[in-house]
């Protein structure tokens, strides 16, 4: 019998919210399409060296070529994929939850066998799942598209978006918003303003831990006599790592960045009192430490997450007989 109700109420979630369920689908078709579309044009129309002699190939789409093309979208899929989270928790905020509670219409389904706890679980399952599914999806279609384009400018595995949206840490943001979402819902309990803070917090929570990612996992670090600063850390720093810092140390050990400490920049930026340059360091996390970051992060937010929740159901049981 709960098996059913749990059915029925999930059932009534997806037909209520059909529109927005068949937009998405339809969305990630046309967004698989499109990319589908942006590789051919890129290998109909390669980028050629030098001027070309005689006529000149047809441009793709006003772009130099079908390559040029394909690298801008990808480069802005990739910052899109940093949004999704946010739509997802406005979503689940606004018209899953804090909508239902606003209006009244929660108290039906309360009446109708479904406990209180049940409603909220169903919920959060229907929507972890989707949105879920809507992430990997997406990030299927992004590798499938930025698959010969990794490792060039703006496109390295380090960078914005492009990290993001190759890792499970994408999965978690999506989740981390479910939870949110369904937690400022109850607590808010109405549409616009839950929208709105679930996707003010899923924001914060994304730059916050984006800036002090890379402080999750050691770097690797490399140093050198003064002497061999020419041409220093260039013959140190392997191809694909991804630099967090670099400069000079004086005599004691201490770091400093030698353009910084001039006599006419001291004023400005902490320098030690003895500038003058006994060797180089650099700081850097080669290629392998992807994963390592990834799980780290991808663990707080999923902790994150289960703390939502947790507070999402301890609210409801306090607001409810």
């Amino acid at each position: 019998m709960s098996s059913s109700v749990i059915k029925g109420t999930r059932w009534t979630e997806l037909r209520l919210h059909r529109r927005a369920l068949w937009t998405t689908v339809a969305a990630l078709a046309l967004i698989a399409a499109l990319t589908v579309f942006l590789r051919w044009g890129a290998s109909a129309y390669p980028s050629v060296d030098g001027e070309c002699g005689g006529p000149c190939k047809p441009t793709f789409l006003g772009f130099a070529n079908g390559e040029h093309m394909l690298q801008e979208a990808m480069g802005l899929a990739s910052m899109t994929l940093l949004l999704l989270p946010l739509l997802i928790g406005a979503f689940v905020a606004g018209p899953l939850t804090a909508r239902e509670l606003e209006s009244g219409t929660h108290r039906l389904a309360w009446t109708q066998s479904v406990t209180p706890t049940r409603w909220l679980a169903s919920r959060l399952t229907t929507a972890a799942c989707l949105a879920a599914a809507v992430a990997v999806t997406l990030m299927a279609v992004f590798r499938f598209g930025a698959a010969d384009l990794f490792g060039r400018w703006n496109m390295g595995w380090a960078d914005r978006g492009v990290y993001e949206g190759t890792g499970p840490v994408l999965v978690a943001y999506c989740l981390f918003a479910v939870a949110v979402g369904a937690l400022v819902g109850l607590l808010v309990r109405r549409t616009l303003l839950a929208a709105s803070l679930t996707g003010l917090v899923t924001g914060v929570v994304l730059a916050v831990l984006g800036s002090v990612r890379w402080q999750l996992w050691p770097v690797v670090q490399a140093s050198g006599p003064a002497t061999t600063m020419e041409p220093h850390w260039m013959k140190v720093l392997p191809r694909d790592a991804f630099m967090t810092d670099v400069g000079v140390t004086n005599a004691a050990g201490e770091r400093f960045i030698a353009r910084q400490c001039t006599p006419d920049q001291m004023a400005h930026f902490p320098c030690p009192s003895d500038t003058r340059i006994a060797g180089w360091f650099l700081d850097y996390h080669p290629r392998s430490h992807f994963w390592y970051t990834q799980f780290i992060e991808t663990g707080i937010v999923l902790a994150l997450a289960a703390a939502a929740v947790w507070a999402a159901f301890l609210i409801l049981r306090r607001r409810t007989p």
